[in-house]
């Protein structure tokens, strides 16, 4: 009975399965933060280029330059929404999000705040 519980067969195959899983996780989490490093980015970028058109329309004079921010931001074709777009003096604040799948976390948003106006 002893020797039936100092045996080590298959303690190899079990180490390997716990390794396997451990790289199988690791892998699948640097998939999730990639996925969230690449929605911000994409959203400020969509956040810079609205807040740039949104500033030429400003400074133009037009009355609602906020239309051209979410013209910009919807061509983006990333998903991107303006949550916030105020004019504060010359400068246009546009703040934009982008959807982003997280798999068992749910759907997140991945935000950016962007400022564009005229150099003084």
């Amino acid at each position: 009975m002893i020797a039936v519980l100092r045996d080590d067969r298959g303690f190899a195959t079990v180490a390997a399965a716990f390794a396997i899983a451990a790289i199988a996780a690791t892998a699948v989490t640097l998939l999730y933060v990639g996925a969230a490093v690449v929605a911000r980015h994409r959203a400020q970028s969509a956040a810079d280029l609205a807040a740039l058109a949104a500033a030429q329309q400003h400074v133009a004079a037009e009355p609602d330059p906020c239309a051209a921010a979410r013209l910009i931001a919807e061509a983006q074709d990333v998903g991107a929404e303006i949550d916030r777009c105020e004019t504060e003096g010359a400068d246009v604040l546009v703040t934009v999000a982008v959807p982003v799948e997280l798999g068992p976390f749910g759907v997140h948003r991945a935000s950016a705040l962007a400022r564009a106006g005229p150099v003084e």
